[in-house]
């Protein structure tokens, strides 16, 4: 059996060889590895601890290895990574346990023996070498782009929309952990009796400055909760919660959710409703909406219905709302997906037809002074406020009656953008 760092390990090399993404990578090791609840948690913090790091790690490590880090295995590059992030980012974390788990890895789980003195040794100096680690670049660009870890291409479009003031803080909340935001199912509760239920269950609760919302910590997982199986909750960001909010669902409403899986926005919308009224939730992956379909039986959201199907297929009928979350480059959720910034950006391009068209059909399906609520988790201009101006040139029947761009840095959230669109 696995432990947190070899897990942590098998996940990093998921990563790399196959192109694995690492919340599901991750997820599909703790479920293999068996981890209790403390080693679960230290298996994600050093696996998107080292993705949160690596230019800066590479940086590092490559004034203690002489012969430079690409001459070296991939299995034994990660594990320098893995114990150099221990030593310098997690202070709770004896060096001594640091270097020799590292070592450790590298004989059994790596399977590399002879390279074990090598990590031994270049761990070793590192830890006394503390208060030499090389400095970071003079260019501003380039020191940020290895400081927090991002590539230049993406620091240089983060500074020209947020500017020179605000850039770092970016970065930095870009390489933060994402509180856990719990939304409350009031049809079936109110925040305090939620609270309350989830104290008594361990968990540390806060109130959220979005009202209806709830910040948890100390959860284990979440679905061995009583009060989730009950469906007292459900998890949401409180951007995509506030974009829902400000489509204003009402009772009785006809709401379409064409991208819909894994679900939020749809309940955001029955909750406005007070369950009473109609959401279709619509999604193209058969295997994410039946778990849509279960999760909203288990929160009690009987007006929702669930349909597979192509966001670029015609929709029979109109309605009040349609929601439309597009495919997206996702460059506002990279503290929960932290590999997103290595995507190539060579490919975003190829999004723009995708939302074009999905935007498209969302607004054939709005009745006559209904709402269409366009989303994306980016924060690039070229998806967002371009897409909406270049529909609105072509469609003037429909008027942008709000907008908003939430920023990681201003209101820890996810990055995320919203544009309701009213027909005339």
């Amino acid at each position: 059996m696995a432990n947190a760092r070899e897990a942590a390990l098998n996940v990093l090399l998921a990563c790399r060889r196959r192109g694995a993404w690492a919340d599901e990578a991750l997820k599909r090791e703790l479920g293999r590895a068996g981890l209790d609840s403390r080693d679960a948690a230290l298996a994600t913090r050093l696996v998107y601890g080292v993705i949160q790091n690596r230019l800066w790690l590479d940086h590092v490590l490559s004034a203690f290895v002489t012969r430079g880090l690409d001459g070296l295995d991939l299995p034994v590059r990660e594990i320098l990574r893995l114990g150099a992030y221990q030593l310098l980012r997690m202070d709770k974390i004896p060096a001594m346990a640091a270097v020799n788990e590292s070592v450790e890895l590298t004989k059994h789980a790596a399977r590399r023996p002879r390279a074990a003195g090598f990590v031994n040794g270049v761990l070793r100096n590192l830890d006394r070498g503390r208060d030499r680690l090389p400095p970071l670049p003079q260019d501003p660009v380039e020191r940020r782009s290895v400081q927090y870890s991002h590539p230049r291409w993406l620091v240089e479009e983060f500074t020209a929309q947020v500017g020179e003031g605000e850039i770092e803080a970016l970065l930095a909340a870009d390489n933060a952990p994402a509180p856990i935001t719990a939304q409350v199912n009031t049809l079936k509760t109110t925040p305090q009796g939620l609270a309350q239920r989830l104290a008594q269950e361990g968990v540390t609760v806060r109130a959220h400055w979005l009202p209806g919302c709830l910040e948890l910590e100390d959860t284990g997982d979440l679905e061995r909760l009583q009060a989730f199986r009950e469906g007292l909750f459900y998890i949401q960001d409180p951007a995509a919660r506030m974009a829902v909010l400000a489509a204003r669902p009402r009772r009785g409403e006809r709401v379409l959710d064409l991208c819909a899986a894994p679900g939020g926005k749809s309940f955001a919308a029955a909750l406005c409703m007070e369950g009473e009224g109609s959401v279709l939730s619509r999604d193209i992956y058969p295997r994410k909406v039946a778990a849509l379909a279960a999760s909203a039986k288990q929160l009690g959201f009987s007006c929702i219905r669930t349909a597979v199907a192509d966001a670029t297929a015609p929709v029979e009928g109109k309605f009040d709302l349609v929601i439309a979350d597009v495919p997206c480059s996702g460059l506002g959720i990279l503290r929960k997906k932290p590999d997103i910034r290595d995507k190539d950006p060579a490919t975003f391009p190829a999004l723009a037809p995708v939302q074009r068209s999905i935007l498209e059909n969302a607004s054939a399906a709005v009745a006559d002074g209904g709402r269409l609520l366009y989303a994306t988790c980016t924060l690039r201009r070229e998806e967002n406020e371009s897409r909406v101006e270049e529909f609105l040139a072509v469609h003037g029947d429909f008027a942008r009656t709000a907008q908003e761009t939430f920023w990681p840095h201003r209101r820890d959230t996810d990055g995320f953008f919203y544009a309701l669109l009213e027909r005339r």
